[in-house]
Order: structure tokens, then sequence, then C-alpha cells
């Protein structure tokens, strides 16, 4: 029996994030799509017994935890300093740079190990990231360099970052991922009582991000305060501050009323999807990202999308999508506004994205990501 050793931990972190539920997301589908003879075995740090049981019960198919003995910040110094015992050996694949990297010969001991890197926020803005994360990713990327036998992104436009930044030679493998398999809409019946909780309005601007300088909301909100920008609300899924930042304070200085920005947060699959599909437009203002998720859950869900042109975005999109230059940080509010307008007016334009996003969503599946990954692993 061949085993794919997955590093799991992330699922259990304090705030498991995006790469939780990638992680979660493609580890199931490893199991759901392992080939006959083949398996997958899970790799976590010493946790209490309910995490472990968590891991257990969301991934049904994992033959086995394989748990160190340390906790998960001792494991993240220890393997970025190369002591990596029992857990680095084996037919290893890490859904992120927590991975127990060292020098090994896989011709001969059959151990290989795929890392993966979904972004180059680390070099390109650092500010967005804690100096401790900077740090440790920096690291951890040097120790892929030297001994991972690939290194898995997310689109082509982070190989093409990465390339410039490292030399990983020809490890780079571009294997993007999908839509959660929780975001469904519930059934009718039970959606009004969810708009009434979450306080929707009849009709609003969806965005998803924070006040990160990157992530363009500021740009978003000031567009609104714009003469002549679509005056529906706003719906930002995130935090309402980053920072010293709030979304009331933003929204007050772009001379909007109290109340017509607001964020949500916390909210479980079923509720963003709501969030998300009742909105008359999705916008991702985004100035840069390693791949574009929130924008391939909007087509899923059939919401007109504008979004940026940083090189994820439009790649994940095609021409499914409104593209706004992100050029001339100065005009960048202005043509956010213009695009919404066009957007919530023109109705051929609107149903054309609606169409096109449906279809575009449907290039992008757990399934063929798994199969990548399973391909990958058999051709090391």
């Amino acid at each position: 029996m061949i085993t794919l050793r997955v590093v799991v931990d992330q699922m259990v972190a304090p705030v498991p994030g995006s790469v939780g539920r990638y992680t979660e997301e493609l580890t199931r589908a490893l199991i759901e799509t392992a080939p006959a003879g083949c398996e997958v075995q899970g790799i976590v740090s010493s946790s209490p017994v309910d995490q472990y049981e968590k891991i257990e019960a969301a991934l049904p198919g994992l033959v086995s935890l394989t748990k160190t003995t340390l906790a998960r910040r001792e494991l993240a110094v220890a393997w970025s300093l190369g002591v990596t015992a029992s857990s680095g050996s084996g037919m290893i694949h890490a859904p992120s740079l927590l991975a127990p990297l060292r020098r090994h010969d896989r011709l001969s001991d059959g151990t290989q190990v795929a890392v993966t890197i979904h972004d180059v926020m680390a070099w390109t803005h650092p500010e967005s990231l804690t100096p401790t994360t900077v740090a440790w990713t920096k690291t951890m990327a040097k120790r892929a360099r030297k001994y991972a036998d690939a290194i898995v992104v997310p689109s082509h436009a982070v190989a093409t970052q990465l390339t410039e930044i490292m030399d990983f030679g020809d490890r780079v493998r571009v294997i993007g991922s999908a839509v959660g398999s929780g975001l469904v809409l519930p059934s009718g019946s039970l959606v009004s009582g969810r708009v009434a909780a979450l306080g929707l309005p009849s009709a609003y601007i969806a965005a998803t991000g924070t006040l990160d300088p990157r992530k363009g909301i500021t740009a978003l909100i000031t567009a609104l305060g714009l003469p002549g920008a679509p005056d529906l609300p706003l719906v930002v899924i995130g935090p309402d501050s980053w920072g010293e930042l709030d979304i009331a304070s933003v929204a007050d200085e772009a001379g909007l009323e109290p109340g017509r920005v607001r964020a949500v947060s916390g909210l479980s699959d079923e509720d963003l999807a709501i969030v998300i599909a009742r909105a008359a437009v999705f916008v991702y203002p985004s100035l840069e990202e390693g791949f574009a998720l929130p924008i391939i859950e909007a087509f899923h869900l059939g919401t007109p999308v504008v979004h940026s042109d940083a090189p994820a975005l439009v790649e994940a999109a095609g021409d499914a999508g409104l593209v706004v230059a992100r050029a001339d940080a100065e005009g960048y509010s202005e043509r956010l506004a213009a695009a919404l307008s066009r957007v919530l007016t023109e109705t051929e334009l609107e149903q054309r994205l609606r169409i096109y996003g449906s279809d575009r969503a449907k290039a992008f599946s757990w399934r063929d990501s798994a199969e990548l990954v399973w391909q990958l692993h058999a051709d090391l």
C-alpha cells in the first residue's frame, strides 16, 4: 500500500483561515480520488484529543493521524531548523510551507516532500503580515529551495512572481483550488430567516477583504462617495477594523451616511453563500493576490463580478468578470465607481457576467486539484 502523508495541522490552528479550509478540502478530495493501492494519512502537531477528533470527523477515510510530540508553535520552529524526526519520511504533501524539510534521497529511501506557497506577500507586501510570519515564511522558502521535491502554487501569476524571487528550477507546479463543498444556499424556506438575521438590505453591493491597503476596500468605499456613484449600501465580508482603521471611520471620511457600509464576519458557509448570492454585484478590488477564490465563489453563486487587474485575478476570472485597472492609484476609486455603475445599469452586461461567471466556475474543482496532486507525486 502506498501512503500519501498530508500535513493537516492548519485545520486545528487557532485561526485556520483560508489555508485551513484549503487543507481540509484538498485532503478530503485526495482521499476520494486515491488511486488503487493508495491511501492518505494525516500529520498533525500535538493537540487536545478533541482536535484530533475534529480532523477525523472532517476527513472520513483518513487511515490514521501521525501525532508529533511537539505542539504547533514548537513544531513550526523545529521544522524551520530542520529537526523533523520520523515525521520527515515517506511521501509527504504539505498544503503550506509547514513541512518536515530535510536532506533526503527519494530514489533510495522513498521520501519525497511537496510544499505549497500560496502567495508571495512576505516579499511583496510584508506590511500585510506580522514580522514573525514574514521571517518564518522566508526561512521555510529557503529550506524548500534546498530540500523540497516540488513546490505547488495556486496560479501561474504566483509561479512567475516566485521565479523572480527564488530559483526553484523546474520544481514549481501550478495546481489551483476551488469553491468549498459547504458553500451552498440553504433551502428557500430558510433563506428569508437568515437574511433577516444577517440584516441584509433588499439590494446591496458585496465585497470581501479587510482595510489592509493591499485589499483595496478603502478605495472601494471611497468610490461609493464620489459624485454619480451607485447609491447602494456596501456589505464587506471581513472584519470591521484593521490596525487603527475601522469601517465606520473610512466610510465617514468618504462622505457616506452612517450604516451605508457594514462588515460581516464569522459567517457560516450557508450564510456566506446567501450574502454573495443576493448581492447585486460582487467586488474584489484587491491589488495583489495569489489566487482568486472569492471571485470563483461569486461565479459559482451566479453573482456578477467586478475585480482589479491583479494578474492572479485576471488569470482565474478569464473574461467572466469586469476588470478595473490598478494603475494610477489616484484614479482607482473613480474607475471602480464607473465599473459598478455599468454593471448596475447595463442589463445586457450584467446578464452576460452572470452567465460567463457560472460557466467559468465549472473550470475549478477539488477533484481535479487532487488528481493533479496524485499525478505530481507519481511523477516524483
